[in-house]
């Protein structure tokens, strides 16, 4: 598999919305890929936002998005801030028909992801969202041998996310510990995994899901370091009926001292499949694949040279993002639209939005069809 596009349309121009993931690994996968240059960026500080320009080489520095969408060498806009951030950043981006890359979670719900959806659908802008892991080796060796039917009749999925990014009661309280301005594990984890089972299994036919807070209370760094209550989830314990009706498992933690790490096994009727990695300093890197015929001991299956990154990076993030980027571009190109995209955005965030919903009311719901949801 080739990284990156042929030199056939000239340079796109992108900005830059969001500089702390922003720095780390968007700003590194847009340099590094030949069709697309950075040419602005945006921090609500003007100073700030001046001296991450200057860094980083990049000509313009913005305080407002309206001055971002109004600078005509911006033909796209990449925006990694916080998810309560996102709607009211995407919207004036997709309103001047300009194409967007964005992070996970998409929105604060499902309906403002739709109306982003709706914008883009109109105006013709090609949307891309940051589900990196369809993009990384491992995982699409995975997605070939299920395909191919490896594992048959799935007879049970599942899924393990367990690390201790948030299990020191000592990391300070910020908005990724409130639930109104989308912090917890859901959305920070939950929202690839829902994307990711859509993309390997299928869509889902109902779900149950119970959200807990493991660490009630952090201390506010700007408060003097006074405790404030803490109502993001930490962990989440979910159980999804297929529309297939395979059963699937997923746990989530951000708050799990030596957690095991990211693990998905599949097990069929004529085999088993093993992706996993225990890399709990990076969430790309380490990933590996194990199959067992039916009957058989778990081997280690190699990954096929088309398939690796033709350059990785320190941060594992980058490779994939710098791939995902090479197809927003061809999709740019050619005028179509491109997988996964804002309506892969929308899939996802519903299923976050009714696994609060069934914690809440503490029973199963059903999921509907994207297709019905969008109508």
């Amino acid at each position: 598999m080739t990284d990156l596009s042929k030199v056939n349309s000239g340079t796109i121009g992108v900005a830059i919305v969001g500089t702390g993931f922003g720095q780390k690994v968007h700003i590194p996968a847009f340099q590094a890929h030949p069709r697309t240059e950075v040419v602005a960026v945006y921090h609500r500080d003007i100073d700030k936002a001046t001296a991450i320009a200057q860094k980083h080489g990049i000509a313009k520095a913005c305080d407002t998005i309206a001055d971002v969408v109004n600078l005509p060498e911006v033909q796209a806009v990449s925006i990694s801030t916080p998810p309560f951030l996102h709607y009211e950043m995407a919207k004036p981006v997709l309103s001047a028909a300009k194409h967007l890359l964005l992070e996970k979670p998409t929105t604060l719900n499902a309906s403002e992801a739709k109306e982003l959806y709706q914008i883009a659908q109109n105006n013709g802008s090609i949307t891309a969202m940051d589900f990196e892991f369809r993009y990384v080796p491992a995982w699409q060796r995975f997605k070939q041998l299920i395909d191919e039917g490896y594992c048959g009749t799935p007879r049970l999925i599942k899924i393990d996310w367990l690390v201790a990014s948030r299990a020191n009661s000592e990391r300070p309280w910020n908005w990724y510990a409130q639930k109104e301005k989308g912090g917890g594990a859901l959305g920070a984890i939950g929202s690839h995994c829902f994307d990711y089972i859509d993309w390997l299994f299928g869509p889902i036919r109902r779900l149950s899901g119970l959200l807990t807070v493991g660490i009630p209370e952090r201390p506010d760094p700007s408060a003097g370091g006074q405790l404030k209550p803490v109502d993001a989830d930490d962990t989440c314990v979910i159980t999804l009926e297929l529309a297939d009706g395979s059963p699937c498992q997923v746990n989530l933690s951000s708050a799990t001292y030596a957690g095991r790490g990211h693990w998905v096994e599949v097990y069929g009727s004529s085999g088993t499949l093993v992706l996993g990695s225990g890399n709990l300093k990076d969430y790309v890197h380490g990933f590996e694949l194990w199959g067992a015929p039916a009957g058989e001991s778990l081997q280690k299956i190699e990954i096929p040279q088309n398939l690796t990154f033709s350059k990785t990076y320190d941060d594992g993030r980058i490779a994939p993002l710098v791939r995902l980027i090479d197809r927003w571009v061809q999709s740019i190109d050619a005028g179509q639209g491109f997988t996964p995209s804002l309506r892969e955005g929308i899939y996802s965030q519903l299923l976050m939005d009714l696994t609060h919903q069934s914690n809440d009311r503490r029973t199963w719901v059903d999921v509907p069809k994207l297709d019905d949801f969008l109508s």
